[in-house]
């Protein structure tokens, strides 16, 4: 197994490998890696290797992800981010740093959690986690999955995913966690945004280019939008000078969700259970279905 090895050290040593890290998968690495069985990626997204036709041509490889092992940190980014708009705390922030003990309000009116409607868009691991803790705020919360519509009994409502226009004018909150593929690109533009509830607050902890960031900006400019937490964004890394950092009912972290200890010790846990069931030839852990894209 080719692990903890710079790229350039694991393609002269590709055609030993009977498994490896995905990040060394290339078109010249898996031309050199003839033995090459198992693939790891150490992410649960793997939009990026979508298009890398020489894996997916490899029948007899296995690629796995680290799908539902970032959950519980993620989850916990998108509440922490959410209660600071929720509560505006961006404002108390800026007082604080002038030195201003302000009562008066900040630019905007704060609101409790409890009553309100949370929609997990992609009911997958990390949004299971998402609506576990929503329900500990009493929230409502409804979701969308790709398949089928049992739910665990902290989720309200579960529809499949073409009923989304459904649920967005009912829900305070919208959580976008699914994965990259060409159905979700975009999936959030200015159609979706409209439908919205008037004030809602969009959270993105999935990928970027999920949301149209020029529709993003102009329904959070008109205030359609009461907020939005992105975690992650389109373009990544953001520019200094782009418009999404200038407003006011908008947070930014530059995709650091997921860490977090807890990440680390999911994520060796998995990778350790996998490489002892590739060594005794058992099936693998988060096997990625490339019809799916995840």
């Amino acid at each position: 197994m080719l692990a903890n090895l710079s790229r350039e050290e694991a393609l002269k040593r590709a055609a030993e490998a009977d498994g490896c890290d995905a990040r060394f998968v290339s078109s010249e690495f898996l031309s050199a890696a003839k033995k090459l069985r198992y693939v790891q990626a150490m992410s649960a997204g793997v939009d990026r290797y979508l298009g890398l036709d020489a894996l997916k041509a490899r029948s007899e490889i296995v690629f796995c992800n680290l799908r539902g092992v970032h959950g519980p940190a993620i989850a916990d980014h998108v509440f922490a981010m959410l209660l600071a708009l929720s509560r505006d705390l961006p404002s108390s922030w800026r007082a604080q740093r002038e030195g201003r003990w302000n009562r008066e309000g900040g630019e905007h009116e704060p609101f409790a959690l409890a009553g309100r409607t949370l929609c997990v868009v992609g009911l997958g691991g990390i949004g299971t986690e998402v609506a576990r803790r929503a329900k500990g705020f009493e929230m409502r919360v409804v979701a969308t999955r790709r398949s089928g519509t049992d739910a665990p009994a902290f989720v309200d409502r579960v529809e499949l995913a073409d009923k989304l226009f459904e649920l967005l004018p009912e829900s305070d909150v919208v959580v976008l966690c699914v994965p990259l593929t060409p159905e979700t690109e975009h999936l959030f533009d200015a159609r979706a945004f409209a439908a919205m509830k008037p004030g809602a607050i969009l959270i993105n902890i999935a990928r970027g280019k999920v949301c149209d960031t020029a529709a993003l900006i102009d329904a959070l400019k008109s205030k359609h939008l009461g907020g939005a937490c992105l975690d992650v964004t389109d373009p990544e890394p953001l520019p200094a000078d782009h418009e999404l950092w200038q407003l006011d009912n908008v947070l930014i972290t530059p995709h650091v969700a997921a860490q977090a200890a807890l990440t680390q010790e999911r994520a060796d846990a998995l990778f350790a259970e996998n490489l002892r069931r590739f060594a005794k030839g058992e099936p693998l852990l988060n096997v990625v279905d490339w019809t799916a894209g995840y």
